[in-house]
């Protein structure tokens, strides 16, 4: 079963300095049936002005991944880690029992379009770290490539649950086919671009709930970017 959350249907802010779309509830949008599916808690669109971001603040035991689709977003943090993260670039920081960071627009001169994901972690109180990897677009095109894994699997950075995120570049006469094994669940968020998923016609910032499927095919694709999240059978209760 497929279940479509619409791009145009998800929360937005606009601070000036920042521009953000929230697939679920965070911050000062709230809503009652959408907060998060199995472990995968945030989806944040973000669009950042040239040099802007976000100052020092804190996280607690959740695994936190930024995915840069547009320029450059600049990282520094409490554990004495500082990059700078492109396209392509794969950044995964395990809050654990606590770190403080910052995220600011690395160009003054250019914006920075990134997505910010949170996943519960299967432990809380584990010691922070933080992981950084490139996947090139030769890994991703016309293919499902395996960026974050319990296990590090095939290079991919490790994430302390039991869930698996996977990045594609579909366009044109390219498909990308994903088996799950059973009883999973699945999300599927379009990060630019347009493709189908199992015939199912979806655009920029779309999203889809997929649950009783086992196999997902991506196809005529219009230079599109996809993140797929292979989750944990459960289901969140709503918030009242």
């Amino acid at each position: 079963m497929l279940t479509l959350r619409k791009a145009s249907d998800r929360g937005a802010a606009n601070h000036g300095w920042l521009k953000s779309f929230h697939t679920f509830s965070f911050a000062n949008y709230r809503n009652p049936k959408e907060q998060g599916f199995s472990d995968l808690l945030v989806i944040n669109d973000d669009r950042v002005a040239a040099g802007k971001g976000f100052g020092q603040h804190p996280h607690r035991d959740m695994e936190i991944f930024s995915y840069v689709l547009e320029g450059a977003l600049e990282h520094k943090d409490t554990l004495g880690t500082g990059s700078v993260i492109r396209p392509g670039d794969v950044q995964l920081m395990s809050a654990g029992s606590g770190v403080a960071h910052s995220e600011y627009n690395h160009s003054a001169t250019r914006g920075v379009h990134f997505l910010q994901i949170w996943i519960v972690p299967d432990v809380s109180g584990a010691k922070p770290r933080y992981q950084q990897e490139h996947f090139s677009t030769q890994k991703k095109r016309g293919r499902l490539q395996l960026i974050i894994s319990p296990e590090g699997k095939n290079g991919s950075l490790k994430v302390r649950q039991d869930a698996r995120v996977y990045a594609g570049l579909i366009d044109g006469k390219e498909s990308a086919t994903l088996e799950l094994a059973a009883n999973r669940y699945a999300y599927v968020h379009v990060a630019r671009g347009s493709v189908e998923l199992n015939g199912m016609p979806l655009h920029e910032g779309d999203g889809v709930r997929v649950r009783d499927e086992q196999l997902l095919t991506l196809s005529n694709g219009v230079d599109a970017e996809v993140l797929v999240f292979d989750l944990r059978p459960q289901e969140l209760p709503e918030m009242p």
